[in-house]
């Protein structure tokens, strides 16, 4: 029997290495990571409570959200501000106040 455990690992470990080339043949890659921007990750999130998502511990991220937007953006952080406060709210239709946060969101037309 001691004999079948050293086959299993000795077959393991060559099966673990099969896949292993000669050095220096890994292709190495970089991949650049686009990182939303605030207000891209404040619209995502209110996508996903319009959908019905329950609110989550990233609602302790909702201040810094509106900081990083309010540089930007002072008018839509205000916006942000305001439906993240009500969203918040006990008993709070959390789908229609994403809902109405998004479209006040989204920039007016000129004129």
């Amino acid at each position: 029997m001691n004999k079948r455990l050293v086959a299993a690992a000795l077959a393991a470990v060559l099966a673990a290495s099969a896949g292993c080339g000669p050095a220096g043949t890994v292709k190495e890659e970089t991949i650049e990571v686009k990182q939303n921007s605030s207000l891209e990750q404040a619209k995502l999130l209110l996508t996903n409570y319009s959908k019905g998502q329950p609110l989550g511990s990233e609602t302790t991220s909702f201040g810094n959200i509106v900081d990083e937007v309010r540089k930007a953006d002072p008018t839509r952080a205000d916006i942000l501000a305001k439906g993240f406060a009500d969203l918040q709210k006990p008993k709070a239709n959390t789908a229609a106040i994403a809902k109405d946060t998004l479209k006040q969101l989204e920039p007016r037309p000129n004129g």
